[in-house]
């Protein structure tokens, strides 16, 4: 029976070849290490760390290899609800979210045991106490202030992990009801006080401009009231000239005409010699150059009662009413235009605080319109 014959040994020589091309793919399989694109892996080998296999196909020791990935992409971790306490003991919850990228998959495996876990624990602590050194309405208003600061919290330690933390948002931080609730009783009170001021202020501003147009009519009638008084004033005196003069001249004829009858009774007498005064004879040639056809000569001057001389005319200002209404159509067109200028500035918000008062202005177009005071022995002809 013995040695076996070949036939007695095929079937065993069949699953052994069976056995050696399942080790053969086994090995095969076990030397190529493929890596994606957007990975690195570490290699160990019986636990001693070798290398980072790089992308793409990678040949490592069989059996006796371990290999870790690492993702080479910007990773996102979401930070849970945290609570804490502000600065000025206000309740207050909060939840972020940070961005993270592997730089060194070395440090990343040999310093950390779960990065990712590590990142995320670190984040939470570090925004408990971001929030804890604030007061609620910094945390409320200060946003990016927060994501600053918890990622400069987090750039020391997480590079020595070989971890960058490219960015940390903060989603939301939310006070407690209680507060929430009071916040809204403030802001409402708030705005409350706004409308109210903004209808005082209308009110005010209202009263402003109702008191100024009265202040401004008030002006424009004492104006109107001086122009008038002056110019009747003037108007007055000028009518008294007038009415002296012409009694003057009356006088003057009466006495003429009473002198001709004296003549004409005289000459009805039996003298012949007459004796008249020498102002009757002057009278009667003055008025004799005034006769049509009359050819009776005389040196003296004819009747000019109707002309007034230079102190008449200097005492009622004749030469000056011109110049004198000139300067009241100035003086009101300057406070028209005043009153313009004042009205535009309370239009556009300003204060009019520098509107002269009534008795002021009819103060100073008194001093404007006093005649000069003449100096002892100086002339009327000036």
């Amino acid at each position: 029976m013995w040695p076996p014959t070949i036939l007695q040994l095929g079937p065993s020589l069949t699953v052994v070849a069976l056995l050696l091309l399942v080790l053969a793919i086994v090995t095969v399989y076990s030397i190529v290490e493929i890596v994606d694109a957007t990975e690195k892996r570490a290699l160990t080998v019986f636990g001693e760390y070798r290398k980072l296999l790089e992308p793409g196909i990678n040949i490592v020791p069989p059996f006796v290899n371990n290999t870790h990935v690492f993702d080479m992409r910007t990773q996102t971790l979401d930070v849970p609800r945290q609570e804490a306490i502000t600065r000025d003991n206000s309740p207050v919850t909060a939840d972020a979210v940070v961005y993270i990228k592997v730089m060194d998959a070395k440090k990343a495996f040999l310093e950390v045991e779960d990065y990712k876990r590590a990142v995320s624990n670190l984040a939470q602590t570090t925004l408990r106490a971001v929030l804890g050194d604030m007061e609620l309405d910094d945390t409320l208003n200060k946003r990016q202030e927060i994501n600053a600061k918890i990622r400069k919290e987090l750039d020391e330690p997480t590079d020595e992990w070989g971890i960058r933390v490219e960015s940390v948002e903060v989603r939301e931080v939310n006070p407690s009801k209680d507060v929430q609730q009071a916040m809204e009783q403030q802001t409402s009170a708030e705005r409350r006080r706004r409308a109210m001021i903004l209808e005082a202020q209308g009110e005010r501003r209202s009263a402003v401009e109702k008191a100024e147009g009265e202040k401004q009519s008030n002006i424009i009638r004492a104006q109107g009231e001086k122009q008038s008084q002056i110019l009747e004033a003037q108007g007055d005196a000028i009518s008294t000239v007038l009415r002296a003069k012409s009694a003057e001249s009356m006088g003057e004829r009466a006495v003429i005409d009473k002198g001709m009858e004296t003549l004409e009774s005289i000459g009805h007498g039996e003298s012949n010699t007459f004796v008249l005064p020498q102002e009757l004879s002057s009278m009667v040639g003055r008025y004799g150059k005034h006769l049509t056809g009359s050819d009776i000569k005389e040196n003296g001057d004819a009747l000019d009662s109707l002309d007034f001389d230079a102190d008449t005319r200097q005492m009622l200002g004749l030469d000056d009413i011109e110049e004198i209404l000139g300067q009241i159509d100035e003086e009101a067109e300057m406070d028209v235009e005043a009153m313009e200028q004042e009205a535009q500035a309370i239009k556009e918000g300003q204060d009019p605080t520098d509107i002269r008062d009534p008795d002021e202005v009819i103060e100073e177009m008194d001093k404007d319109f006093q005649p000069e005071e003449r100096t002892e022995g100086e002339s009327t002809d000036d």
